[in-house]
């Protein structure tokens, strides 16, 4: 949907919900039926809100975890990479300190 449409949309549906409220509160019903009908109608508003809420908030929460989850795995073989990169540098460095005592042994004769 275009912006365009989307706002025309938007507007429609505004009009629609302030016309159905005047409609309500105009009616010739009684007072009593009209604050009834008012009422329910914000329960159920209310209890939509509250679920859609609430779904929001399981989606946001599944999310997380799902990224929580795959930036344990990603921390780990890093973390592990890293370990491996480290015992690279540890042989080469044993084996340059190897090389230079065998130097130094030679120019100490």
């Amino acid at each position: 949907m275009t912006n365009d449409s989307g706002n025309i949309m938007l507007a429609l549906l505004t009009g629609a919900a302030i016309g159905a409220g005047f409609g309500i509160l105009y009616a010739p019903d009684k007072g009593t039926k009209t604050r009834e009908k008012i009422r329910e109608k914000a329960l159920d508003t209310t209890h939509e809100i509250t679920e859609r809420v609430t779904h929001a908030k399981d989606e946001l929460t599944k999310t997380a975890n799902e990224k929580k989850v795959e930036f344990e795995q990603k921390l780990e073989d890093t973390l592990s990479n890293m370990s491996y990169k480290a015992d690279d540098i540890i042989a080469t460095l044993e084996r340059k300190l190897e090389e230079l005592k065998k130097k130094n042994a030679q120019l100490q004769k």
